[in-house]
């Protein structure tokens, strides 16, 4: 049984969903799920559960995924710092996240533990909804954490190419690169190191952004936004604020940008759908996300 019919069944019952991770407290994704669900009239828990930026690892991390299991939860996003360290402890990874071998949600279905990855899945319908670069041409990502690897895979799978990868530990950019040509034979992708990036930017057609950097509490720009030329396109993960300094002055420069906002209503959007088999209606999300940012703003 797929878990898409298996959800619509449990619909007259609800949904118990939690995020776990670092920092969650602060999420807009579990007010995103209950609005839509409000919308559709589903009864729709949806709980964060902070976690210590040393998250637990091996039979404590795998107690807290068979607690879960056990109290009847649906399903759990999980975020940094457990992204890659769950994978260990899953039953089933949905194909594209076994190649990524990182996980953003997790299906309790038949008491078995099934991981994907709507990172990738968001920032993929965010680009072809929103950002009129066609190809994309040469990309330059800029951080290889776990939000960063679905971003460059979801690039080499639009088409991205050159693809170059940057991260403030070289190593990390190394092994990224390395794992996308693995999978993206037919792709150019380089690594580059952070005292290479003012001539990465110059080469780039567009640049993503996957840091914390911007962030409300995270605030300035990843690097030197004069280099930026009007011919390029930037994105940013980020989405508290929607208009990061990084966007703000990318824009000015005449730059066509992607804000972060994008991503994460697609990402929660597809999660909503592997939950609960219903398609949310993005334009509606959207604005819920708009209204969320703007009260939290400071």
């Amino acid at each position: 049984m797929t878990g898409a019919v298996q959800a619509t069944e449990r619909g007259a019952e609800g949904y118990l969903m939690g995020l776990l991770g670092h920092g969650v407290t602060a999420s807009l994704t579990p007010a995103l799920h209950r609005l839509e669900a409000d919308r559709q009239g589903l009864r729709y828990v949806y709980r964060p559960v902070e976690m210590p930026a040393q998250a637990p690892t091996g039979d404590a991390l795998k107690g807290l995924l068979d607690s879960a299991r056990v109290l009847g939860f649906d399903a759990l996003n999980v975020t940094h710092p457990l992204k890659r360290a769950v994978v260990a402890h899953l039953d089933e990874l949905e194909p594209a996240t076994r190649r990524l071998n990182a996980v953003n949600t997790v299906l309790i279905q038949d008491g078995r533990l099934v991981g994907h990855n709507t990172d990738l899945t968001g920032f993929t319908t965010a680009v072809r909804e929103h950002l009129t670069a066609d190809p994309l041409g040469h990309v330059l990502v800029v951080g290889a954490g776990g939000a960063g690897s679905a971003v460059a895979e979801a690039a080499a799978g639009l088409g991205a190419s050159p693809l170059v990868v940057v991260d403030a530990e070289d190593r990390r950019a190394q092994d990224l690169a390395a794992d996308l040509s693995a999978r993206h034979p037919g792709v150019d992708v380089r690594p580059a190191s952070y005292a290479d990036l003012p001539d990465a930017l110059r080469d780039a057609d567009g640049i993503v952004h996957c840091t914390p950097t911007g962030m409300a509490h995270h605030p300035g720009v990843p690097f030197d936004v004069d280099l930026l030329e009007p011919s390029q396109w930037v994105a940013d993960i980020v989405y508290r604020p929607l208009e990061t300094e990084l966007l703000v002055r990318a824009r000015e420069r005449g730059c066509q940008v992607l804000h972060g906002g994008y991503m994460a209503v697609y990402q929660a959007s597809h999660t909503f759908t592997l939950v609960t088999g219903r398609v949310p209606d993005h334009r509606l999300m959207l604005g819920d996300l708009d209204e969320l940012v703007a009260r939290s703003a400071p």
